[in-house]
């Protein structure tokens, strides 16, 4: 059967707001491939069990969802079913999309039946025995799939619970942001008390935040869209990509995820001070190592100190309870991006051994936090390399 003719099915304003959920939703972020096809699938995804490749759709009919209706699109982001009855690994959030509304579920599918169709044939995940069975999600559905529509808070205004519904339902920023039990699943009642990404540790967005500075909606509008934000720092990692999408995103949009997130942060907070406490290392060896490999830019006299960069003493990653952030920066930088002014470091996974990338972690972590050292340096050092 041919693929339908699809562009003139949708109104180009249902399109264009499709286009706008895609981009809170990361769509194609997750859905891009190695050679940066968008919505063609086939981007590994690392979970605690194995990789999990990433589906194509595009409109392609015989590899994408070019044949998919509009209910069986629902039913995948409700109940993590496919047209062919499979069901589908919930690193596809449909746990948060189940609360969606039929209008915005309506419209990312008139948004991703335009895009440009492409042939992209499925990448075999690769997961253990019996994960690779898909029958367990059965199972998984029964205990962790919480269907039905989102409700608003009767509490609090329009604005505040259209922020709620955009971070709760179609940011699914509680998939990285809260803490997964051994299953995979959402730790009931730790919502946004931090988790995992991809290696990177995703920071609780509530009262657990580690921040040094209090978040105001301002800085978080501002980190959101840009990636950066004065008193806090720069997105890096997994983040770096949702802040490059959000950058498309309705500041309308944008400035109600950042009403809601800061009404659940720390209204207060004790400020770290703006400077280094450096007196509190008593490693000469890591003070070197730190002037050599960073002194350049995060030294107390390097121009972008002088420039008003903010200080490694209100970096969430130097305040975590976990040095993981710290040490995927340290091994992978901060990407430059061609096409928006942001912030850029280097990376140092080629340049410095293990027992190096431990030695500024600790630095850092002495030097520019009040908060105890870090325990467990060494064994995250190299879990981290392993990983990458």
């Amino acid at each position: 059967m041919a693929p339908v003719q699809q562009h003139a099915r949708f109104p180009p304003a249902q399109v264009a707001r499709g286009a706008e959920l895609a981009a809170i939703g990361d769509c194609s972020v997750c859905h891009t491939n190695q050679s940066g096809q968008s919505y063609a699938g086939g981007r590994a995804i690392p979970t605690p069990f194995g990789s999990i490749h990433s589906t194509n759709i595009s409109p392609d009919p015989e590899t994408g969802i070019g044949r998919w209706s509009l209910a069986a699109f629902q039913r995948a982001m409700r109940d993590g079913i496919d047209r062919n009855g499979r069901h589908l690994y919930p690193v596809l959030p449909y746990p948060h999309f189940t609360r969606a509304s039929d209008d915005d579920i309506g419209a990312m599918y008139a948004f991703l039946m335009t895009r440009v169709p492409i042939h992209a044939a499925r990448v075999p995940n690769e997961l253990p025995f019996p994960i690779d069975q898909r029958v367990v999600l059965t199972g998984w559905n029964l205990l962790y799939l919480r269907p039905g529509p989102w409700r608003p808070d009767s509490d609090h205004d329009a604005v505040w619970n259209r922020g709620n519904y955009l971070v709760e339902a179609i940011g699914h920023c509680g998939a990285c942001h809260t803490p997964h039990n051994v299953l995979g699943a959402e730790e009931a009642g730790r919502s946004l008390a931090g988790g995992d990404a991809e290696n990177w540790y995703a920071p609780p967005l509530q009262t657990a935040s580690p921040a040094a500075h209090p978040w105001t909606q301002q800085a978080l509008a501002s980190y959101l869209r840009t990636g950066f934000a004065a008193d806090h720092g720069a997105a890096a990692g997994p983040m770096t990509a949702v802040t490059d999408q959000l950058a498309k995103v309705p500041e309308a949009d944008v400035s109600a995820m950042a009403i809601y997130l800061a009404s659940l942060m720390p209204q207060s907070a004790a400020p770290q001070s703006a400077r280094a406490v450096e007196a509190r290392s008593a490693d000469p060896a890591a003070r070197a190592m730190f002037d050599g490999a960073c002194g350049g830019c995060h030294g107390a006299d390097a121009p972008m100190s002088r420039d008003g960069a903010p200080s490694l003493a209100l970096s969430t990653a130097v305040n975590a309870p976990t040095p993981r952030g710290a040490i995927q920066i340290i091994l992978h930088g901060i990407p430059w991006r061609e096409t928006r002014p942001a912030p850029y470091m280097p990376s140092f996974a080629a340049v410095l051994t293990d027992a190096q990338v431990a030695q500024v972690a600790g630095y850092l972590r002495a030097a520019f936090s009040s908060k105890p050292a870090w325990s467990d340096v060494a064994a995250e050092v190299a879990k981290a390399r392993g990983a990458s």
